[in-house]
């Protein structure tokens, strides 16, 4: 079986796992990677960036390579590949687990719960809770929602696509290894700069397939891409901007502005500050929902992808072979064209020399060794 049908029948089971089953309850893979990669910190920690760069070579280098060895030890059996790709795909995806934490704040919230939604936000996001009153937890939600749909769900997606379980391995490995290290505290500013820088290379193209996907999907386009165009810029880090932004349009509500995380405090620039108004409890399931939809949306745009890729890989494999075909052809014909040519002038050459013999003036000696004959 091909590569992009592989990809195409193994994604689409494993996102329906996802949807149908959210993550794995017990032994799940990226828990596993996250515990080895804390050990790798244990072992390699010093306030350097070289160091950090190591540690982010060595845990991501080694997912990607493991995988790599899995997906080629299947390559020659299209079920177990596909099987391969869809428990991989089911592994790094989360956009399930996401919408049930989202939702289970905005449950607590709507129940006027505050403080059993501050216990439940750490699950989602890295803010600190205890200042939030409840319209700072549901835009935080929201945020977290836009973010991560991009994050858990599109960015492995695209990687998939590109690069097979290798990519969906390494782009979970490295977004992993940002949440863990990649951050500004004074542990990690310098040892996880290379896992961060990493992280905003890998997510690039996940993040503007998402916020394209939000403005299609969100029922509010020109509002996204107004709220993009103008914002996206403005937010510090380079890939949540356009996602935020996009989402903040689509739904018609204010993000950014002043957050807290790990007693820091930041003020972000407000994003569709122009036309949207603040978050609601009830925002939380539209962005859910949305996110939602950006995710099937985002499979089928990847798969069609992988699928045309292949297939005008195929037609320029077909025209190349098409072509030296046709150069072989067309030396072989001069060669066999040479050869006949060549026997040909042989016969002629030899008729030509028979000719000459018979009509050439005999000499002296001829005439009378002919004379004798005939008498």
């Amino acid at each position: 079986m091909r590569a992009d049908r592989v990809f195409a029948y193994g994604a689409t089971v494993g996102l329906i796992g996802d949807l149908l089953l959210g993550d794995p309850r017990r032994r799940h893979p990226v828990a596993a990677f996250g515990r080895a990669a804390a050990g790798v910190e244990r072992r390699l920690w010093r306030d350097h960036r070289g160091w950090g760069a190591l540690h982010t070579l060595v845990c991501a280098g080694g997912a990607v390579g493991g995988a790599a060895l899995l997906a080629r030890a299947v390559r020659r059996h299209p079920a177990a590949s596909v099987a391969l790709t869809a428990a991989a795909t089911w592994s790094v995806v989360g956009g399930t687990s996401l919408g049930r934490e989202a939702r289970a704040i905005g449950g607590a919230l709507a129940a006027g719960d505050v403080e059993v939604a501050r216990e439940r936000l750490p699950h989602l996001c890295g803010r600190d809770p205890h200042s939030l009153d409840g319209p700072q937890i549901a835009r935080a939600v929201v945020e977290s929602v836009a973010e991560n749909t991009s994050d858990a769900v599109v960015g492995a997606l695209v990687w998939g696509a590109l690069a097979g379980v290798p990519g969906l391995v390494g782009f979970r490995a490295v977004n992993t290894l940002d949440a863990m290290v990649g951050h500004t505290s004074p542990r990690h500013r310098r040892y996880g700069w290379a896992s961060a820088r990493l992280d905003d290379l890998a997510g690039w193209p996940g993040a503007r397939l998402t916020a394209l996907l939000a403005v299609v999907a969100g029922g509010r386009p020109r509002e996204a891409v107004r709220a993009w165009r103008a914002d996206a810029a403005k937010h510090p880090s380079p890939n949540a901007g356009p996602v935020e932004a996009s989402f903040a349009g689509a739904l018609g509500v204010r993000l950014g502005g002043t957050l807290a995380y790990g007693g820091r405090v930041e003020h972000r620039p407000v994003l569709n500050g122009a036309t949207g108004r603040a978050v609601e409890t009830a925002d939380i399931e539209r962005a859910v929902r949305l996110s939602r939809r950006v995710g099937v949306l985002a499979l089928g745009a990847c798969v069609a992808a992988r699928l045309g890729a292949g297939l005008a890989a195929r037609r320029l494999a077909d025209v190349r072979g098409t072509g030296r075909r046709g150069i072989a052809g067309a030396r072989l014909a001069d060669v066999r064209g040479t050869g006949r040519r060549g026997i040909a002038g042989a016969r002629l050459a030899g008729m030509s020399g028979a000719r000459t013999a018979r009509t050439a003036p005999l000499t002296v000696a001829e005439r009378l060794i002919a004379g004798r004959r005939r008498t």
